[in-house]
C-alpha cells in the first residue's frame, strides 16, 4: 500500500476520532467548524431530495440539531459525512411518512357520491391549452394576410 494511502487513513481515522468525542463533549467550536465544512453540500443534498428550499432549510436546522442532541451515536469508525448525512436522509424521510396523502376516491359525502369540487374563478389547465392553442392558430393566420388587413384585425379585437 502506498505511504501516501496509509497516511490519509491514519489522519481521516485520527479526524474521525476527534470529532467523535467532540460531539460527546458538545463542543460548540467544533459544531461551528462542522456546520461550516459540511453546509454547502448539506443544503445541497436536503434541496435535491425534498425539491423545496424552504423545506430543505427546515430540515437543514433540525439536521444540526440532532447532530448536537445526538453527536453521542456517532462512533467516529466511518466518516463524518457519511453519518450527517444519513441523518439528514432519515429527518427527510420521517417527513414524507407524516405527510398525510389525500385520495380523491376517499372524498365522498355521507351517500358516498363524490364530493364536487367548486370551481376558483381560474380557468382549468385544458382551458388555458385550449386558449394558447387558438391564440397560435390567430397569430398564424394573421401573419398570411395584407398588413392594412392584420392592422384593423389586432386594433378591433385585442386593442
Amino acid at each position: 500500500m502506498n505511504a501516501t494511502v496509509c497516511y490519509f487513513e491514519n489522519w481521516m481515522e485520527h479526524e474521525n476520532a476527534e470529532i467523535a468525542r467532540g460531539l460527546r463533549r458538545r463542543d460548540p467550536d467544533l459544531l461551528d467548524h462542522l456546520i461550516e465544512q459540511y453546509q454547502h453540500r448539506l443544503l445541497r443534498y436536503l434541496l435535491y431530495l425534498t425539491g423545496s428550499r424552504e423545506t430543505a432549510e427546515d430540515i437543514f436546522q433540525e439536521t444540526w440539531v440532532r447532530v448536537l442532541e445526538r453527536g453521542a451515536q456517532y462512533d467516529g469508525r466511518h466518516d463524518f459525512s457519511t453519518w450527517l448525512f444519513a441523518v439528514a436522509r432519515n429527518l427527510v424521510i420521517d417527513l414524507v411518512r407524516r405527510k398525510k396523502f389525500a385520495s380523491l376516491d376517499s372524498m365522498a359525502d355521507e351517500e358516498g357520491q363524490p364530493v364536487q369540487i367548486e370551481a376558483t374563478g381560474q380557468p382549468s389547465a385544458f382551458d388555458s391549452l385550449a386558449s394558447q392553442e387558438d391564440s397560435e392558430r390567430v397569430r398564424s393566420a394573421l401573419a398570411h394576410i395584407p398588413a392594412e388587413y392584420r392592422e384593423a384585425l389586432v386594433l378591433r379585437f385585442h386593442e
